[in-house]
C-alpha cells in the first residue's frame, strides 16, 4: 500500500536520528511557561523561540513515538503464533508482549533518551496546544517584530481552530488592511494534510472538474490512512486511570489487560472521529472516509473511466450495501461495461481489511460493553445491527425509549415554569417601562412629538429633528449611489412584497465604499454617527440603566413598482414583532427561533416623505386593531420596544421611494453587530477621534460611545488586545438505454459534505 510506504521511509529516518538529537530535546512544559513569561515581559524574540521550540519539540515526541511504535509491532508479530502447543501457547504470547515491550523501551531510550513518559505533559497544557494557543502568543511576537507574513500565518492558525475568537477575528480583519500583506501568508499551519486534499477534491467537485478532483481524493484517501495508521499507534500509550486512584486498582492478570486493551481499542475506533473533525468544529464530517468513494465513482463516470467508477462503487457497498442510488448506478456502470468484466472489478482490499478490522473491533468492544459494562459509542453509521449482541440491543432500546419519556415529562413541566416566568417578567416590565418612559432628549435639536400615551401604547416615541434637511439630502444621496438591491434580504429585492423593490446599505459598507472613493466619505461618516445619535437618543429617553448596542443598521429604501399599483390589497410590511414570532390567531407572539430574541429596542428614522402610502402603524397583537400611525417625514423618528407589546408594520407604497434609517438595538454585547465593530475600526483608521462625534449631547457627562462598550483595548499598533495577553491568558455530474437500467448514474452528493 502506498501510504504504508510512505509512512515507512518517514519512520525510516526518525528511527536514523543520532542520540545527540533526543538530548536535545528540552521539555515542552518548560519551554511552554518560559514563553509565557517571556510575553508579560514584552521580550518577544524570547517568546518566538520558545514557543516555536515547544511546538516543534512536541511534533518531533509525536513522531518518534509513531516510528517506535509502528517499528516495533513488525517485530513482534502474533500471527506467527502456533496452534498446537498447548500450555505453551500463553508463553509464546507473552514472549512475543515482552519482546515488543522491549523493543519500545529501547527504542524510545535510542530517540529520547529517556523513556517516553518521561516527556509527559500535564492534561491542561495539552489542552492548550490542541487549542493551538501558543499561536496567539506568536502572532502577537512576530508582529511586535515587524515580520507579518509569520504573525498572519500564527494568528489564522489560531482562528482557524478557535473560529468564534472575535478578537482574532478582528486582527485578521486588520492585517488584511495592512500593506506588505498577501492572500498566500494566511495559511494553516496545523492543517492535516488529508483534510486539506479532501476539501481541494469537493470543492472542484462542485464545480464539476471531476478530473482534478480525482487526483484529490486519491490523495486525500493515501494521507487518510496515513493519518490512521499514526493515531492508532499514539493509543497504545499508559492506561488512563479516568480519575479514581491508581493505588485503589486491585484488578487480576486478565482484567486489567483487558481494562486497558478496550481502552486502546476505543481510543483507535475514535481515530474515525478525529480523522473526519476540522479544526474548530465540534463535529466530524458524517460518513467521511465512505464519502471519497462516493465522490470518486461519480468522477470516474464523468471521465468515462467504467472501471475505476465500479471499483469505487463497490468499495463503498462495502459500507451500506443497501444503499439503493448506488446500487442504481452499479447496475447501470454494469451494463456500460459488460457484466463479464464489471464481475471481475473488486473493491479496494485495503478498505475491505479496514472494514474487517473495525468490525471485530466493535465485537470486542461492544462485548466488554455488555459483560464488563465499559461504555461504547460507536463513531460510524455503516456498522452491521448484528455486530452490537441482541441482548445489548434490547437494553439500549428501553434505555432510550425510557429517556425519552422522561425527557418529554421534563420538557412539558419547564415549558409550563417557562410561560409562568414569561407572565410574570411581562407583568413586571409592563410595570416598569410604564415608569421609564419619557426620559431626557439629550440634543437641542430634537423635539418629543408623540409618547407611549399619545400614540396608545407602551414604550412608544416618536420626535422630529433628529437631522436636518440637508442631512437627510445628503443621506439620500449616498443612498443611491451605494445601496444595493436586495441588500439586507439575502439579495432579494422584494422580500415582503412583489409590488415593491428594496435596496439597501449598511454602515460598513458605506464606509468601506467611501475609503475606496466610491461615495464620498463624508457622507459615509454621516450615516455613521446618525446612528449612533439615534441609539444615544433611544437609550437616554427610555431611561436604560444598561448601554445599548447595535443588533443591525441598515439605510433601506422601498420603491413603488409602478405597473403594479392597480388594485394593491397588501402591505409594503406586513405586522410582525421584532423580537418574537407573532400569532395573531392566538394574539401571543412566541420568543423562539428564528426570531431575534436579542433584540431589546428599535428605531427608525425617515430621511423623506415625499411618497404615497408607506405609513407606520402599530397594532394590538391580532395584527388588524390599530393603535396608532405615524407618517413619515425628513428627520423623524420612531422608537419603540422590540417586544410584544409593539406589534408594528407599513402600509404599501404606491408611488415614489421611501427611505430610512432603521435600527435594531440590545442590551446583550453577546450580539453586538460584528459589522459595527468592523465600522468603529476603519473611523478609527479613517478620522481623528475627537472629529468622530459630530452630535454632541447637552449633558456635561456624555454618554459612553459604542466603541467604549465592547470593553477592548485597541493597542497602538491597531490590534485588538484584551487585557493585553492572549486568550488563555487573555489576548489578541451516455444517455444510452440499457435493459434493466433505470437510468444514468445519479450524483447524490451536492451539499452532502458540509465543510
Amino acid at each position: 500500500m502506498a501510504s504504508y510506504a510512505l509512512l515507512s521511509g518517514v519512520l525510516f529516518l526518525l528511527l536514523a536520528v543520532p542520540k545527540s538529537l533526543a538530548a536535545r530535546l528540552e521539555p515542552i512544559d518548560y519551554l511552554y511557561d518560559n514563553g509565557v513569561e517571556a510575553y508579560y515581559r514584552s521580550d518577544w524574540p524570547s517568546v518566538i523561540l520558545n514557543m516555536e521550540k515547544a511546538l516543534r519539540n512536541r511534533e518531533l515526541l509525536r513522531r518518534y513515538r509513531i516510528a517506535c511504535r509502528t517499528h516495533c509491532a513488525s517485530i513482534g508479530d502474533f500471527s506467527e503464533q502456533p496452534l498446537d502447543w498447548g500450555p505453551v501457547q500463553d508463553l509464546s504470547f507473552f514472549q512475543k508482549m515482552l519482546e515488543r515491550a522491549g523493543c519500545i523501551r529501547q527504542c524510545d531510550e535510542e530517540k529520547l533518551g529517556a523513556p517516553s513518559s518521561a516527556h509527559v505533559i500535564g492534561e491542561e497544557l495539552e489542552l492548550e496546544f490542541r487549542k493551538r494557543s501558543p499561536y496567539n502568543y506568536l502572532q502577537v511576537a512576530y508582529f511586535k517584530i515587524h515580520k507579518l507574513d509569520k504573525a498572519v500565518a500564527a494568528a489564522h492558525t489560531f482562528y482557524v481552530g478557535n473560529p468564534e475568537h472575535m478578537e482574532m477575528r478582528q486582527n485578521l480583519e486588520y492585517y488584511k488592511m495592512m500593506a506588505g500583506v498577501s492572500e498566500s501568508d494566511f495559511k494553516d499551519l496545523e492543517a492535516k494534510p488529508h483534510m486539506v486534499e479532501f476539501r481541494k477534491g469537493v470543492s472542484l467537485y462542485a464545480d464539476e472538474e471531476y478530473t482534478v478532483s480525482i487526483a484529490h481524493f486519491e490523495k486525500a484517501l493515501e494521507e487518510y490512512f496515513v493519518a490512521d495508521l499514526e493515531c492508532r499507534s499514539l493509543c497504545e500509550g499508559a492506561y488512563d486511570y479516568e480519575g479514581y486512584n491508581y493505588m485503589d486498582y486491585n484488578a487480576d492478570l486478565f482484567q486489567s489487560i483487558t481494562d486497558h486493551y478496550v481502552q486502546v481499542m476505543t481510543c483507535r475506533q475514535a481515530c474515525v472521529s478525529e480523522l473526519a473533525t476540522q479544526p474548530g468544529r465540534e463535529k466530524p464530517v458524517e460518513d467521511f472516509l465512505p464519502s471519497h468513494f462516493n465522490y470518486l465513482q461519480f468522477a470516474y463516470n464523468n471521465m468515462e473511466n467504467y472501471t475505476k467508477a465500479i471499483e469505487c462503487t463497490k468499495t463503498y457497498l462495502l459500507f451500506h450495501p443497501a444503499d439503493e442510488v448506488m446500487n442504481q448506478n452499479l447496475v447501470y456502470y454494469t451494463a456500460v461495461l459488460g457484466e463479464e468484466q464489471a464481475a471481475l472489478i473488486q473493491p479496494r482490499e485495503n478498505i475491505l481489511k479496514y472494514i474487517q478490522r473495525s468490525l471485530l473491533e466493535k465485537e470486542l468492544l461492544f462485548f466488554a460493553y455488555d459483560i464488563f459494562g465499559i461504555p461504547f459509542v460507536d463513531p460510524d453509521t455503516w456498522t452491521p445491527e448484528n455486530v452490537m449482541p441482541k441482548r445489548l440491543r434490547d437494553k439500549q432500546k428501553v434505555e432510550r425509549e425510557t429517556a425519552a419519556r422522561i425527557s418529554e415529562e421534563i420538557g412539558n413541566l419547564m415549558k409550563e415554569i417557562e410561560n409562568l416566568v414569561e407572565e410574570k417578567t411581562k407583568e413586571t416590565m409592563d410595570l416598569t417601562r410604564s415608569v421609564r418612559d419619557g426620559g431626557a432628549v439629550p440634543f437641542e435639536e430634537v423635539s418629543v412629538v408623540m409618547n407611549s400615551k399619545t400614540l396608545n401604547g407602551s414604550q412608544r416615541v416618536v420626535t422630529d429633528g433628529v437631522i436636518s434637511e440637508d442631512e437627510c439630502r445628503e443621506l439620500l444621496r449616498l443612498t443611491n449611489a451605494a445601496a444595493s438591491a436586495g441588500d439586507g434580504y439575502r439579495g432579494t429585492t422584494s422580500p415582503h412584497t412583489p409590488n415593491e423593490k428594496f435596496s439597501g446599505v449598511t454602515v460598513y459598507k458605506a464606509l468601506k465604499l467611501g475609503q475606496e472613493g466610491k461615495v464620498p466619505l463624508r457622507s459615509a461618516h454621516l450615516y455613521y454617527n446618525v446612528t449612533d445619535k439615534v441609539r444615544r437618543l433611544v437609550e437616554s429617553y427610555f431611561r436604560l440603566e444598561n448601554p445599548l448596542y447595535f443588533s443591525y443598521s441598515h439605510l433601506v429604501c422601498r420603491t413603488a413598482i409602478e405597473e403594479k399599483q392597480a388594485d394593491r390589497k397588501d402591505l409594503s410590511h406586513p405586522v410582525h414583532v421584532d423580537n418574537c414570532i407573532l400569532n395573531a390567531e392566538a394574539m401571543m407572539c412566541i420568543k423562539e427561533h428564528p426570531a431575534y430574541t436579542f433584540r431589546d429596542y428599535s428605531a427608525i428614522l425617515y430621511l423623506n416623505g415625499d411618497f404615497e402610502g408607506g405609513n407606520f402603524y402599530f397594532t394590538e397583537l391580532d395584527a388588524k386593531t390599530v393603535t396608532a400611525e405615524v407618517t413619515p417625514q425628513c428627520g423623524r423618528m420612531v422608537g419603540f420596544s422590540s417586544g410584544a407589546e409593539n406589534p408594528h408594520g407599513v402600509k404599501a407604497v404606491t408611488k415614489g421611494q421611501r427611505c430610512a434609517v432603521a435600527l435594531w438595538f440590545t442590551l446583550d454585547p453577546r450580539h453586538n453587530e460584528r459589522e459595527r465593530v468592523q465600522a468603529d475600526d476603519l473611523i478609527k483608521m479613517l478620522f481623528n477621534t475627537e472629529d468622530v462625534d459630530i452630535f454632541p449631547s447637552n449633558e456635561s457627562e456624555r454618554i459612553s460611545s459604542q466603541g467604549d462598550k465592547t470593553e477592548q483595548a485597541i493597542t497602538s499598533d491597531g490590534l485588538v488586545d484584551s487585557d493585553k495577553a492572549p486568550e488563555p491568558p487573555t489576548a489578541p455530474d451516455s444517455d444510452a438505454s440499457k435493459e434493466g437500467v433505470l437510468g444514468p448514474p445519479l450524483d447524490s452528493l451536492k451539499s452532502k459534505t458540509e465543510l
